[in-house]
């Protein structure tokens, strides 16, 4: 069987015993490109907009995207109920031993709402087109979410299920199994994957799903929208809208190969016998992701019906006003 060790030089830590991770590094490395990218939008379309306001518009924004994500997180994603009965813990950043561990979990849809909230409360505030502005923001974004998905491969998490495929990988913090276990057994017999006994934990490969996502759901999603539907915009909102479907419809593709999430497993199953979280068997079993991920194809069809409607009948209406 061929498969790939996760590289060993790679290290969650930039410098070794100091408290700098390479995945916050990238969340910096996110952001930069997503204001670098709508200033230039800015520029393009000669909006009387200042450095303050572009800066405050991504503070808002910011602010809420990481509180977002980090409740959403907690909340939706631990199964414990730990933060339930002590919400405090949400933001404290040390372990059980005093050590700083930072703040362990972010779910990207709580970011996404908590994000939309803070942009829309800024814009209504500053008395901003939510939609002008909700498009460039969208049309930025992707690329710098590349980046985050590379932090999550560089910590080693959120790796994917088993595969056999020959790119899988073997990352070392990943859940082992017990070789007895029958599909394990399966998996080694089919494989040719070697077990070195029935009473040892094996760690088997798994799909990348990490890169997987950082490519479709970062470069491919964020180059269809900044290349083709931003020059063809045919009314306000298009951006955002077909970024809602297209973020939706590549997470929700791609959830297939990534491990489900611990303790939740699959909220959704129309084939219960099938529901082993650890292998792609079947199509009808369905993760919080992709659960998600539908509403947010759902709201971006609704938006793409919607907003060119909304818009024409307000066109009539300022065309045969300025006629009178």
């Amino acid at each position: 069987m061929a498969y790939v060790f996760y590289p060993s030089w790679l290290s969650p830590e930039i410098i070794p015993g100091l408290p700098f991770r390479w995945y916050s590094l990238m969340y910096l490395v996110a952001f930069a490109i997503a204001y670098v990218l709508m200033a230039h939008q800015v520029r393009e379309r000669r909006l009387p907009v200042t450095t303050d306001e572009l800066l405050n518009f991504f503070f808002w924004g910011i602010v809420g995207l990481l509180l977002g994500a980090r409740i959403f997180a907690a909340l939706v994603y631990d199964p414990s109920g730990t933060y339930l009965r002590n919400p405090l813990l949400i933001f404290w950043p040390f372990d059980e031993h005093g050590r700083f561990v930072g703040l362990r979990g972010m779910s990207y849809h709580g970011g996404l709402i908590g994000g939309t909230l803070g942009v829309l409360l800024y814009c209504l505030r500053h008395k901003k087109d939510v939609l002008e502005w909700g498009d460039m923001l969208t049309a930025s974004i992707p690329l710098g979410y590349t980046f985050g998905r590379l932090g999550n491969f560089i910590n080693g998490e959120l790796y994917g299920r088993v595969s056999a495929l020959p790119w899988a990988m073997i990352f070392p913090e990943a859940e082992r199994f017990p070789a007895k276990e029958s599909w394990v057994q399966e998996f080694a017999q089919r494989t040719g994957f070697p077990l070195p006994s029935s009473n040892v934990l094996v760690n088997l490969p798994r799909h990348p799903s990490q890169l997987y996502e950082a490519f479709f759901e970062g470069i491919v999603l964020w180059a269809l929208l900044w290349f083709l539907v931003r020059p063809r915009r045919p009314f306000k909102g298009a951006v955002l809208a077909w970024y809602l479907v297209g973020y939706g419809g590549f997470r929700f593709v791609l959830e297939y190969f990534r491990q489900p999430d611990a303790g939740i497993g699959f909220p959704l199953m129309l084939e219960p016998s099938k529901a082993n979280p650890h292998l792609l068997l079947s199509p009808f079993n369905f993760t919080t992701g992709q659960i998600l991920s539908f509403f947010m194809v759902l709201a971006g069809v609704i938006l793409l019906l919607v907003l060119p409607r909304m818009q024409g009948r307000t066109r009539r209406k300022g065309t045969a006003s300025h006629t009178e």
